[in-house]
């Protein structure tokens, strides 16, 4: 049994919102499923046992709510752009067609269908979707501007995302298995130390910390790397004009350090996901 009206923000909306470069009927044709084949370059690597046994009785109960998206190949062969979880729980309860819309597309826009398909997916962890943004960065040379207009997604949270890649891996693992949520892990980046960072996330586990309580000791964390930053070597008066034209002219909070030797770097701070926005359309201006 199909249901057209219950198609959900799959890849449909996706293509119907943005038009990409591909053809096909846009009516819904029944497939053979044994016509049909995965796509081998699926973002997705682990399918949950558990979650297709739950589909696989669903569809056994009501058959498929929401049709899969398949490229042909030829007559007689199909390959999967979005759907492979709908398709492999099919394959348990004994279906012999599956509702499909058929599209054509070249091997490298399959690749980024599936990867944006894969985005919107609510079970996806957000490491597992920091390196679909990074493989979509890299293979298809998207900026971050252009990434937030493909997902739908705000640029800040976008590169919230990404950042999430630069964190030990340990604590990536921790992510990825849920161990700590988003909140923990933005919290985390903001320290520059990996050794704080993981002696931050050892707390988390043992001690079963809040968001609120991580942001409270990396709060501390900042106030005794202030108190570090004092016996520094002196600014010099023309760095000290220069980190506030930067304040002025971000309108966040800098920080410049300075050692003896002339070494330092330049912090730019900010407190919310608009300051980062800000930010981000300000370094694309400059560049």
């Amino acid at each position: 049994m199909v249901q057209k009206h219950a198609l959900g923000r799959g890849l449909s909306a996706l293509i119907d919102a943005e038009p990409i470069s591909t053809s096909g009927s846009s009516s819904i044709n029944e497939i053979e499923i044994h016509k049909i084949h995965p796509n081998p370059h699926q973002p997705r690597t682990h399918f949950d046992e558990e979650a297709l046994a739950e589909l696989a009785a669903s569809i056994k109960e009501i058959g498929i709510i929401q049709p899969i998206t398949l490229r042909k190949i030829d007559e007689d062969n199909y390959e999967i752009i979005a759907g492979e979880r709908r398709y492999r729980a099919s394959k348990r309860v004994g279906l012999t067609t599956i509702p499909a819309y058929i599209k054509t597309a070249d091997d490298d826009l399959v690749v980024e269908m599936a990867l944006i398909e894969n985005l919107q997916r609510e079970d996806l962890n957000a490491i597992e979707i920091a390196l679909t943004f990074q493989r979509l960065q890299e293979e298809y040379k998207m900026t971050q501007e252009r990434l937030s207009e493909r997902v739908g997604k705000k640029r800040a949270t976008v590169a919230n995302y990404l950042r999430l890649l630069r964190l030990p891996a340990e604590i990536q693992m921790a992510i990825k298995d849920k161990q700590i949520d988003m909140g923990h892990a933005r919290a985390i980046i903001t320290i520059d130390d990996p050794a704080r960072q993981l002696g931050i996330y050892e707390q988390i586990i043992k001690n079963h910390l809040s968001v609120r309580k991580v942001e409270e000791l990396v709060r501390n964390i900042d106030e005794v790397r202030d108190n570090e930053t004092k016996n520094q070597h002196p600014i010099p008066k023309e760095h000290v004009q220069i980190e506030k034209q930067l304040k002025e002219h971000f309108g966040v909070p800098v920080k410049f350090i300075c050692n003896d030797k002339g070494k330092g770097k330049i912090t730019l701070s900010f407190r919310s996901d608009e300051e980062l926005e800000k930010l981000m359309e300000l370094f694309d201006k400059l560049h």
